[in-house]
């Protein structure tokens, strides 16, 4: 009988080791099958999950327009309860998906993330996501344009399925008019400004998201275009000769800059309050709508507007995509596909919820909803949309941004 006892705690570990297993594998198969179901049977999967949301949470209206607009339409037509997880940053989504990859975990937190570019890119690489779900999305097939560049790819890396476009962005600049009437419109015209206006321009310090963005601005337009960087960064044999004359554009004017050029903002938030104190004359964001919010708010003036350079300025996509380990996957399926709604979409275009430009393709929008979204008011310091899309330019890939971060302290903050 003492044998029995000692062999038993044994071999009963090891059953419910292949019992885990097992239902671990019948979980695997039953979610792996939403890929393939048909939409209602993912739908009637989704009643009563509770989906975790983790993002970037810096942005009090992006909080707002999803826990006031989009959580209650979820829960009220879907019984899907939205949970937003905030984060500091977004590659503490991936440091976190990639401990719970390494320990096995099965069941993670994480249902719905918000990525693109670089942690885009880290998340594929490691395998981070779930799969190719977004061909089940009624809304995605019927309002989105699939073989667009800007849908296709995020930032040259391509999609394949595994994160559904959220809405697009595009770098403008800020400033007020009562100030500066007329802005300038090209690198050139902006180093003449600095130099007449000491004091009154900076950008935010790299590895800031716009402080970097706005360096390739630079990149761009100092060394002939953006068509050269439309291939891999290690396929340019003399990539380093080429950036210099973006250095020295940079050093150039760094002495008439705010603080003449000792220090820079630490962040775009930063950059924002020397604007709205009037230290500095000229902010920039990567949210078009990002002025119009402001004067909303009453922190920006009246007579603030955006403007985009002759030449272009960035735009991307940001995306949702689903963890590979994520405990609801039905219902994230459905959050993400009720927030690529016409209905939603044109809630998140209005600067009093977000201001966020639309991901769909206008074309496959009803009448009605055509007019719906074009007659969002935007505010006077939003530029118009059509403006705006004649004067997008495509973003370099992600292989090219720590090159360029990592040359920035190097050949100008430590200048």
């Amino acid at each position: 009988m003492k044998k029995f006892l000692l062999i038993a705690p044994g071999l009963l570990a090891l059953t419910l080791a292949a019992c885990s297993q097992e239902t671990g594998n019948v979980a695997v198969e039953e979610t792996d099958n939403l890929l393939t179901d048909d939409w209602q049977e993912v739908s009637e999967a989704s009643a009563g999950q509770e989906v975790n949301m983790y993002m970037w949470g810096g942005n009090d209206n992006i909080n707002r327009y999803l826990d006031e607009w989009v959580a209650p339409r979820l829960k009220r037509d879907h019984d899907v309860e939205l949970n937003r997880v905030p984060m500091n940053d977004s590659q503490d989504i991936i440091n976190q998906l990639i401990d719970e990859k390494s320990a096995g975990k099965i069941e993670g937190s994480m249902d719905i993330i918000w990525i693109n570019g670089e942690n885009f890119k880290a998340a594929k690489d490691n395998e981070l996501l779930w799969g190719d779900f977004t061909g089940q999305l009624p809304n995605f097939n019927e309002y989105i344009d699939q073989e667009a560049p800007e849908i296709a790819t995020d930032f040259g890396e391509p999609v394949e399925g595994l994160e559904a476009p959220w809405g697009k962005a595009q770098f403008v600049f800020v400033h007020d008019k009562s100030k500066s009437e007329t802005p300038p419109k090209s690198m050139d015209e902006l180093a003449q400004w600095v130099r007449d206006n000491p004091g009154q321009f900076t950008y935010p310090a790299l590895p800031d998201f716009t402080g970097s963005a706005f360096i390739r601005h630079v990149l761009y337009e100092t060394t002939g275009g953006y068509e050269q960087y439309q291939r891999p960064a290690a396929e340019i044999d003399d990539l380093e000769a080429r950036l210099e004359p973006m250095w020295q554009y940079l050093n150039d004017i760094e002495p008439y800059l705010w603080r003449e050029g000792e220090t820079y903002p630490e962040s775009l938030a930063k950059q924002d309050q020397l604007f709205a104190s009037g230290e500095i004359g000229i902010t920039m964001s990567y949210d078009p709508a990002l002025a119009a919010s402001e004067v909303l708010k009453g922190r920006f003036p009246e007579s603030t507007r955006t403007f985009v350079l002759d030449g272009g300025t960035l735009a991307n996509t940001h995306f949702l995509s689903i963890p590979f380990n994520s405990s609801a996957k039905a219902g994230a399926m459905v959050a993400i596909n009720e927030m690529l709604s016409p209905e939603a979409q044109i809630a998140k275009l209005s600067p009093e919820n977000w201001g966020d430009l639309s991901a769909l393709d206008l074309d496959k929008l009803a009448p009605e909803q055509q007019q719906a979204m074009n007659e969002v008011d935007l505010g006077e310091a939003t530029l118009p949309l059509d403006e705006l899309e004649e004067h997008r330019l495509p973003e370099l890939s992600a292989d090219y941004i720590e090159i360029i971060e990592k040359g920035w302290m190097e050949h100008v903050a430590k200048d």
